[in-house]
């Protein structure tokens, strides 16, 4: 086992979230599914909330360095073609392996935060190259609320993706389509 437990323990309680929803998140469960001596857990997170925040960190850690990464690969899109494509992509590592994995924790732990104010404030979403990168393309089309309109498509993008992992399924291109074309289009004088 590598020498950082708490991240050890972290990751494996991510994946204990993953499989049996929030009932099923325990010291013990997480104990089992590492493969560690009963009380282990308890040993280095006293507390049921304790784990839970831990988890919390560490999901926000890694979509924040998978989102950096995206940043640093991905060139501002020259076009809504290439801007499409590149949400497909992040699309289906949401929906797929482990970042499907990562999906479902996250979800839960988004529904458990509307009662634990402190998972709240560790889960608000954070600025990211992956996000700078839908910015600057909506900010290049002349629009002037490109800020708005990159919140208002990640957040249809996080809507497809949550229904998705409900209601089974994969997200289509022409879906991704319909939503970038929405947060092209321009709006009517006059309003």
């Amino acid at each position: 086992m590598p020498d950082d437990r708490r991240t050890v323990l972290a990751d494996t309680a991510i994946g204990v979230l993953a499989e049996t929803g929030i009932r099923g998140l325990t010291h013990r469960a997480v104990d089992r599914a590492a493969g560690l001596a009963p009380g282990t857990t308890s040993a280095y997170y006293r507390t049921r909330r304790a784990l839970l925040t831990a988890l919390v960190e560490r999901l926000v850690a890694l979509d924040q360095a998978e989102l950096q990464e995206i940043g640093d690969r991905t060139p501002v899109p020259r076009n809504a073609e290439e801007l499409v494509a590149g949400i497909a992509a992040f699309v289906e590592r949401r929906l797929t392996g482990e970042g499907r994995r990562r999906s479902l924790a996250r979800y839960a732990c988004a529904i458990e935060s509307v009662h634990h104010p402190e998972l709240r404030a560790i889960l608000v979403p954070r600025e990211n190259a992956g996000r700078q990168v839908v910015h600057d393309f909506l900010a290049a089309q002349g629009l002037s609320d490109a800020e708005a309109r990159t919140v208002t498509l990640l957040t249809c993008v996080d809507g497809l993706v949550f229904d998705r992992l409900v209601g089974g399924g994969s997200v289509s291109g022409q879906e991704i389509r319909r939503l970038v074309a929405a947060a092209l289009q321009r709006e009517p004088r006059g309003t």
